[in-house]
């Protein structure tokens, strides 16, 4: 575990001290939560309101109309907003990682049912693939029966590829043959109960609830689709980075000092009463507590690493990993250089070492890793020592470069 060591008075004064940030109702959101009721906001100077938003698309409002000073977002949003893709064309950038993994793809228990009767054999091997779900797609088209109603939770999110790759790698096409839609995370739960929803990826605490209210299975976690891949990540407008370059770095420094707090087990548990008991989660906290334990516990699928193996660096690797994805499912038209030079633009490397260094914090000497080398435990030369870091494979055995 980093400790700092770098005394305070040193750093350079924030600009402002006075901030609203976003986030949603999710899990990962924590270090936020964490770093204004635990007072890292605080020692860093800063006096932060979190405004909790119902969905991804109030969040880019907030932070596209500038009524937010920056925010937890999903990995691709910089990259969506600065490229125009996704509401006003608004420049963004990111420079921390929240969080590691944190999603799961969870199924009514009709279709749970249906996946059995239709390959068991599928259904009893781990990871459980998609194989027996092409299986009920096959059944139901040779019936005549709909498609059934899979959900992400926005247009530009970690969960859209996610379960594209994982529906791929077992032998369903995602444009065929199901009907995808968006749903924001705090609804997913309940329209599976209500039946409009045959199942969804999406961010904890929202698979353990389905499950703890036994109206869904939850199938697969995302470190079983890609072992440590990013999740959510903190956010400013470009704009705003250049005009508080000091405020943005003790935003960054109070961050990483959250998401280390929160690497202690007995400390998630008190996170996730923090984030109910406070009004941040309306979920019971047991549920929260549950979902966000750890490895080794009932709900591992879903848990975010939050600081160890350099989980809160900003990889340009991870981001392109995704854009990639976006490549595969012609979901994203730009040509190399330029969507190397906006990547560059969106991830912040540099900005995060000012902020580590700060703190004495060690981290990752290059900007880009390659993705599926690793099935355990390995180690990255870094400023401070060398970083154990955490296996990386992708399911079904890819391999990615970090490279376009």
């Amino acid at each position: 575990m980093n400790e700092p060591q770098t005394p305070q008075g040193e750093w350079p004064s924030p600009e402002r001290d006075t901030l609203t940030l976003g986030m949603l109702p999710l899990n990962d959101a924590a270090p936020l939560v964490v770093a204004r009721e635990r007072g890292f906001f605080a020692t860093h100077g800063l006096d932060v309101t979190l405004q909790v938003e119902s969905s991804w698309a109030g969040l880019r409002d907030g932070m596209q109309l500038g009524l937010l000073d920056g925010a937890q977002m999903l990995p691709l949003m910089p990259l969506a907003s600065t490229l125009g893709l996704d509401g006003r064309p608004t420049p963004m950038l990111s420079a921390l990682t929240l969080n590691l993994g944190g999603n799961a793809i969870t199924v009514s228990n009709a279709l749970y049912a249906s996946m059995q009767a239709a390959d068991p054999e599928a259904m009893a091997q781990a990871p459980i693939s998609a194989r027996a779900l092409a299986a009920v797609v096959r059944q139901r088209r040779a019936a005549g029966e709909p498609a059934l109603r899979f959900a992400s939770v926005y247009p530009f999110s970690s969960h859209r590829y996610q379960l594209r790759y994982w529906l791929a790698e077992g032998g369903v096409d995602p444009d065929r043959d199901l009907e995808l839609r968006v749903v924001p995370p705090p609804l997913v739960a309940e329209q599976l109960e209500a039946g409009w929803l045959d199942g969804y990826c999406v961010g904890e605490p929202w698979n353990t609830l389905a499950a703890r209210r036994e109206s869904g299975r939850v199938l697969i976690g995302s470190h079983a689709i890609w072992q440590h891949g990013q999740e959510k990540v903190f956010a400013v407008r470009e704009v705003w980075a250049e005009a508080y370059p000091a405020t943005h770095r003790a935003v960054l420094r109070a961050l990483l000092e959250a998401c280390a707090w929160l690497e202690i087990p007995a400390q998630r548990v008190e996170a996730a009463r923090l984030m109910c008991e406070k009004g941040y989660l309306d979920v019971s906290p047991t549920v929260v507590e549950e979902s966000m334990a750890g490895e080794g516990t009932p709900a591992p699928h879903g848990v975010s690493v939050f600081h160890r193996h350099a989980a809160n660096f900003p990889w340009r690797s991870h981001l392109r990993w995704y854009a990639e994805q976006m490549r595969r499912w012609q979901h994203l038209d730009v040509a190399e250089p330029a969507l190397e030079d906006c990547l560059a633009r969106c991830v912040r490397p540099d900005l995060f070492r000012e902020a580590a260094d700060d703190l004495g914090f060690n981290y990752p000497l290059v900007d880009v890793k390659s993705e599926g080398e690793h099935a355990s435990q390995w180690a990255l030369e870094g400023r401070r020592g060398d970083i154990a870091m955490g296996g990386d494979q992708l399911l079904g055995g890819g391999r990615f470069s970090g490279q376009g």
